[in-house]
């Protein structure tokens, strides 16, 4: 049921993604900031003792494509930076964040302001859509914390991983050409 739903979206995210960079491991460190959203969208529920609805799923999959567009933000600058100013991985992605902090910023928080009124709403349906509100700004606030760390982190190893596994490729090819 719901946790085939949420992995089929995260596929269909990995798909679309491996498309448009063309590569397998570019994706991996963009969906690897997906699951700070949801934890600090079930943490945030948790809080307040409000249960996870079909309301509040829908805002973890908001919150899935707003912390997804923010990775993609800094990943798409970092690749870019190295690409054309031959900087390396560390470099390009240390840049990225810096360059990229205030629009990432900026879209945090008009989400978590714009969910204020939901969480903290009264009246006539209010109880359907309080936990969206809270899922979103719960989601919303550990990502943002999170992902500013790890997804420099996640580039960074998984950019050595790949470099390590063409190496052995490069001297195998170097090695038939001179023969």
């Amino acid at each position: 049921g719901l946790p085939l739903l949420i992995l089929a979206a995260v596929l269909a995210i990995y798909i679309v993604l491996g498309v448009l960079y063309e590569s397998l491991i570019h994706p991996l460190t963009i969906i690897s900031t997906l699951p700070t959203a949801g934890i600090g969208a079930l943490l945030a529920l948790l809080a307040t003792g409000l249960s996870f609805t079909l309301i509040a799923l829908i805002g973890v999959i908001l919150l899935m494509g707003i912390v997804k567009k923010n990775a993609i933000m800094m990943v798409d600058f970092a690749l870019e930076h190295e690409r054309e100013g031959g900087q390396g991985g560390m470099a390009a992605i240390l840049e990225a964040c810096r360059e990229r902090f205030r629009p990432i910023l900026m879209t945090t928080l008009a989400a978590l302001f714009g969910a204020v009124p939901l969480a903290f709403a009264t009246g006539a349906g209010a109880e359907l859509r309080t936990p969206l509100g809270i899922t979103i700004i719960g989601g919303m606030i550990v990502s943002q914390v999170m992902t500013l760390y790890t997804t420099p982190v996640v580039y960074l190893a998984l950019e050595r991983l790949a470099t390590a596994r063409r190496r052995p490729l490069r001297r195998f090819s170097g090695a038939a050409e001179g023969a």
